[in-house]
């Protein structure tokens, strides 16, 4: 068991990541001092990763995996290994900022509402624009899609300033997510059979099933490399998507939604599934049948873990979620940016 020496404890996941450690690190630690511990977790690395860290790292704490079972698995299996006040997980490829840390502090002190926070992510590669992994604040829409705030599909705003409030929204990045560790625990932490995509939305809907709010906290900023692990647009990446938003609808949503909602979902589904045929993309295709029967032949167990989230349900917080279609807004409206939809969240103070 690693006791953190402060309230706060940065885990931080890595796969074969010395790369990005030797760039990341060093300014993760710096920041660190005061605020938090660092544990590095090695999720089954084949490479040096580990060996790295305890030669050139000695104030970080490491946990070594034996066997990867995918980003969830390993974040849920090093949890329960460490003991602190507040987590924060934090992909290896993220590269943070001067005084990063203390705005989520004391977001999270000052509001004992709030369940978990994540910073504004801007892109590595491009560092005046938002990334695709949670943007300025995640939101889902009334059909169970969801979208970000910054970021809506393909399209990237640049940071002009627009988004340094601090609101609530429906989900927060995985990426660089600052969760209550009592909390976590009570609702039952990561899901280590998502595998990997969308466990921290199904983290966050059972934290605000539970009456608790998720927010984004403008006042700090890290950049996120993105696709290190599974690349943008990749089969492995579009099975996730869409097995696990299935399984995110099935765990979490209300019962007399989920009667219409989950065929209505198969449907849309299979409408990507032409598009894709139509474009030629057959792989795209036999990847979301793939999914599809993933789902189905688990369906039991999705079924049960769906028994045991709705026993945690206190009230269902029900902010961050727009009242009309993603889709439909942005591929027949045109609206191309947050602002255009004409939402604005609630703001957390």
């Amino acid at each position: 068991m690693i006791v953190s020496t402060h309230d706060s404890a940065v885990v931080i996941l890595s796969y074969n990541g010395r790369k990005w450690h030797e760039i990341f690190l060093p300014k993760i630690v710096e920041e660190s001092i005061g605020f938090y511990d660092v544990v590095l977790v090695d999720n089954a690395s084949t490479d040096d990763t580990l060996e790295y860290i305890q030669t050139n790292f000695s104030s970080v704490k490491t946990i070594s995996i034996p066997i990867n079972h995918g980003f969830a698995f390993g974040y849920a299996e090093a949890l329960k290994q460490i003991e602190a006040k507040y987590y924060v997980l934090l992909s290896a490829d993220f590269e943070v900022t001067q005084s990063w840390f203390p705005p989520l502090l004391r977001a999270m002190q000052q509001y004992q509402g709030l369940a978990a926070c994540q910073p504004k992510i801007r892109y590595w590669r491009d560092k005046d624009h938002f990334e695709y992994a949670g943007a300025a604040g995640g939101f889902m829409d009334k059909w169970g899609y969801l979208f970000c705030r910054g970021r809506l599909f393909n399209d990237l705003e640049k940071d002009n300033g627009q988004y340094n409030d601090d609101i609530e929204t429906f989900w927060a990045s995985g990426g660089c997510l600052m969760v209550r560790a009592d909390l976590y625990h009570a609702v039952g932490g990561l899901d280590p059979d998502f595998y990997a995509h969308m466990e921290e939305v199904d983290l966050c809907w059972r934290l605000k099933n539970a009456g608790y709010k998720i927010g984004a906290i403008g006042s700090s900023t890290v950049y996120h490399v993105g696709g290190s692990v599974i690349s943008y647009g990749s089969p492995q990446k579009l099975f996730y998507n869409f097995r696990n938003s299935l399984i995110l609808l099935l765990k979490n949503e209300k019962g007399s939604r989920l009667i219409w909602l989950f065929p209505l979902r198969l449907v849309l589904d299979g409408v990507a599934g032409l598009q894709f045929a139509f474009g030629g993309k057959f792989r795209e295709v036999f990847t979301i049948i793939k999914a599809h029967f993933s789902f189905y032949i688990s369906f039991r167990k999705w079924w049960k873990r769906r028994q045991a989230a709705q026993k945690i349900i206190h009230f269902r917080n029900n902010e961050g979620i727009y009242p009309k279609s993603i889709i439909w807004d942005y591929f027949a409206l045109r609206k191309k940016n947050f602002k255009a939809l004409k939402f604005t969240p609630k703001r957390l103070f």
